[in-house]
């Protein structure tokens, strides 16, 4: 995203530094079941400023989730030029202090391609800076769902889903030599826009010098760990044990105790009171299951292989979606546009200039900027000139000349305007100069990522670069905005 914004796909993907080689694809068994097939890029390394950009300066409305001193970094939300969502990792400095070690494991987690787990896409080492780019769940994390659910409680068919993709996560990894994975807890397991459970990338990362392989109390770590320090694919096999725990339960429950339970045949103080009636014999299996992963010698825990095979007959509802299960409305079906967004969705322009020009720049209004509007000095008055003339060329629909003061005023470079940025894209676009305008609409959105007339203008000019799909993201987006801003008022 920091590079040429007129070459928007080839840039997000393009290696801007000439010693990096491609690395090898990973070959795609066709046998396998959940392969590669995913038609995600391949593993990219990242300038810091494309990811600064996409990110929107890092801004904290797209901050996803922070931590403590136990894993000190950040996860952002972000958008690449081409529409695709990511998620970024931002280590703290400290952190994975040998880039080459660093770098390895990226590259050899990046490798991995499967639905069933929410795969890493890049990286970014410049200088300290450590940076891992995956592909972005909307949905929340499984904790969410399961322990603080507000509508209504995760429902038994979904927690088998959840039990059987996680395994086959596991699997996958397992097969392609990535058997370790750390901390796996409910935290890391991720849901994608249908609300398929997926799980985290970043957890199959070695950890650095400076990380801890177990954040979570004591209480739920591997026997072995404690012993030796060290993270095995039995101590992975364990956390999974605890998992299907929290599954059955509703609830974090250390191990030790639902081992007393399950001894004592009293699986009903071990079941969700939500699940009640429901469990039947796959309730049985599953604790019969999670037994076995907690087991205290690491040699007699099963493998993820036999857990996908133990855990598939146990699937209930399997032809229906799990955003149905999830008691979700289907996110591809036609959503309710505004009135500006069916505006956008037909591409009338005109409505779109009345709005932008009515609009003024109210919402530059808290915007970041080096020097407000109330600011000029009599020095910079030839520099207001070429904003008050391209103002009233936009008013007037000269675009051309409107494209010419912006750019004047834009270059001196003395304020940040999203306004400016996009009456220029909209100018640019009704002189069919699409790419130009993409541009200046993202630009708009990294100033200001949660203004709605920026998404909006990236939907109009994808929709005239025939990238449908993609505009469709980008009209929902602004759509799910507009409605935010309007809420808040």
């Amino acid at each position: 995203m920091g590079c040429n914004f007129s070459k928007c796909t080839e840039c997000c993907w393009s290696t801007e530094q000439p010693q990096d080689r491609p690395l090898p694809e990973v070959h795609v068994d066709e046998n396998e079941d959940h392969n590669e097939g995913s038609g995600l890029p391949p593993f990219h390394e990242f300038t810091f400023d494309q990811i600064k950009n996409a990110t929107s300066g890092f801004s904290v409305e797209n901050i996803v989730s922070e931590h403590g001193e136990k894993a000190p970094n950040v996860v952002y939300k972000g958008k690449l030029e081409n529409q695709m969502r990511i998620a970024v990792k931002w280590f703290n400095r400290s952190a994975w202090p040998d880039v080459q070690q660093f770098l390895g494991e990226a590259r050899a987690v990046g490798q991995l391609r499967n639905p069933r787990l929410a795969n890493l896409l890049g990286c970014c080492c410049e200088g300290e800076e450590r940076l891992l780019v995956a592909e972005y769940m909307p949905n929340d994390t499984l904790a969410k769902h399961l322990f603080h659910w507000e509508t209504q409680p995760m429902k038994w068919a979904m927690r088998l889903r959840v039990a059987l993709h996680l395994a086959q996560a596991l699997d996958y990894c397992t097969n392609k030599g990535r058997a370790l994975y750390h901390d796996l807890n409910a935290y890391r397991v991720l849901f994608d826009d249908e609300y398929n459970p997926r799980l985290s990338c970043f957890g199959l990362m070695k950890n650095s010098r400076d990380g801890k392989s177990y954040s979570t109390n004591l209480a739920f770590t591997p026997p072995e760990y404690l012993r030796t320090g060290r993270v095995t694919p039995e101590s992975v096999t364990y956390s999974f044990g605890t998992l299907l725990l929290d599954l059955l339960s509703g609830k974090h429950i250390p191990p030790s105790h639902a081992l007393d339970l399950i001894r004592d045949k009293n699986l009903q103080m071990l079941t969700d009171s939500c699940l009640e009636g429901q469990t039947n014999d796959e309730g049985t299996e599953l604790v019969r299951l999670a037994s076995q992963c907690l087991q205290y010698e690491p040699r007699e825990r099963p493998n993820p292989k036999s857990l996908v095979t133990a855990l598939i007959p146990l699937q209930k509802d399997s032809e229906v979606p799990s955003h149905v299960l999830m008691g979700i409305p289907d996110d591809n079906a036609a959503f309710p546009l505004s009135p500006l967004g069916e505006a956008c969705q037909r591409m009338d322009l005109t409505v779109l200039h009345e709005v932008v020009e009515k609009l003024g720049y109210k919402d530059d209004e808290g915007t970041a900027t080096e020097l407000s509007f109330q600011m000029w000095t009599n020095q910079m008055q030839e520099t207001l000139d070429s904003k008050k003339n391209g103002d009233a060329a936009f008013r007037q629909k000269d675009f051309k000349t409107a494209i010419d003061s912006y750019t004047q005023f834009i270059e001196v470079g003395t304020m940040i305007s999203p306004t400016i940025y996009a009456r220029r894209s909209l100018s640019y676009l009704m002189n069919n100069m699409p790419e130009e305008a993409l541009a200046d609409a993202m630009q708009a959105q990294i100033i200001s990522p949660v203004w709605h007339i920026a998404s909006y203008l990236q939907a109009v000019v994808l929709l005239a670069l025939g990238r449908d799909h993609e505009a469709q993201l980008a009209l929902k987006e602004g759509t799910s905005l507009e409605t935010k801003k309007n809420t808040n008022k």
